[in-house]
């Protein structure tokens, strides 16, 4: 585990990273992983393209994993390959957590307490994202929060999203601006038609609101639920001053998918192992083909 010192030294690149997403309008990949396979791919892809990424870890991700060996895994596959990434938090549904991933040296720590409660009172999630933001200050780390629980959920749904239903919880520039002011979060987590989960129809970003939002606030701008968007949206979104930009769906259904097919290629091979190159080389295509839409393609520093 990093020592302090050595925590706020990542959490201060991170901060530069956010400056440097937010004047050079590029946006920076953040994925989640719930393997050590999809760590890989996104490493690789990271490190080809000599982009900047964020490794997510929901709560049941790191229940699986472990919250000091995700730092550890990270960590080393940062210096084996010379990566500038970065772990979050990714959605954490109590003060708690997020303060143990605070403590645990993540750079960036999203707290989401409508995760937990989706029918939180507003009031309710602004005290305990102020507590968070508070408690971060003694790292440095970065907080992440939204206003009201996010739509969806990351799979792969086969009944369309009503779109008139997800536009009655579209973030408004000056309710955002508040939220900020009111929490003084680092990221605020935008709705604009994101939502999680990969659906049979593409999902619409309103780019329009997301410019008026993005131009409200003192804080950078976030999108979650990036999958099944189609890429020109956030080719725009960075353009207009989307710092980062979530995606774990896509990223899921690439790699099950690449397996299933090694599978049945493969059928007398036991040692799962041994086809996971083909696996992972097939989950970083989809890694890579974000990346570029992002824009963060060689802005890595090291």
């Amino acid at each position: 585990m990093p020592n302090l010192k050595e925590v706020r030294k990542q959490t201060s690149k991170a901060r530069q990273l956010m400056f440097r997403a937010n004047q050079q309008k590029f946006a920076v990949g953040a994925f989640n992983i719930d393997s050590q396979d999809i760590l890989i791919s996104i490493m690789e892809a990271a490190a080809k393209l000599k982009a900047p990424v964020i490794i997510n870890l929901s709560a049941a991700e790191l229940d699986a994993i472990g919250m000091e060996n995700a730092r550890d895994l990270v960590d080393n596959y940062k210096e084996e390959l010379g990566v500038e990434a970065y772990l979050n938090l990714d959605h954490g549904p109590t003060v708690k957590l997020a303060k143990e991933a605070i403590d645990a040296g993540f750079e960036f720590v999203h707290i989401d307490i409508s995760q937990e409660d989706h029918s939180a009172p507003l009031s309710e999630i602004i005290t305990k994202t102020k507590q968070v933001t508070q408690y971060a200050r003694f790292t440095g780390a970065i907080v992440e929060s939204e206003m009201h629980y996010f739509a969806g959920s990351s799979n792969l749904h086969e009944d369309e999203f009503d779109y008139e239903e997800i536009k009655k919880e579209f973030s408004k520039p000056e309710t955002s601006q508040d939220f900020v002011r009111q929490t003084d979060v680092d990221i605020f987590a935008a709705s604009v038609g994101n939502l999680h989960g990969k659906y049979p129809v593409p999902k619409q970003l309103d780019l329009t609101l997301l410019q008026e939002v993005c131009q409200a606030l003192p804080s950078s701008v976030s999108l979650h639920g990036g999958s099944g968007t189609p890429l020109f949206y956030f080719e725009e979104a960075s353009k207009i001053g989307v710092s980062k930009i979530n995606i774990n769906t896509d990223v899921r259904i690439a790699h099950r998918r690449a397996l299933e097919r090694e599978l049945k290629d493969n059928p007398d091979q036991y040692s799962v192992m041994k086809l996971m190159k083909e696996v992972n080389k097939a989950t970083q295509k989809v890694i890579e083909e974000k990346i570029i839409a992002f824009g963060s393609e060689g802005k890595a520093l090291l």
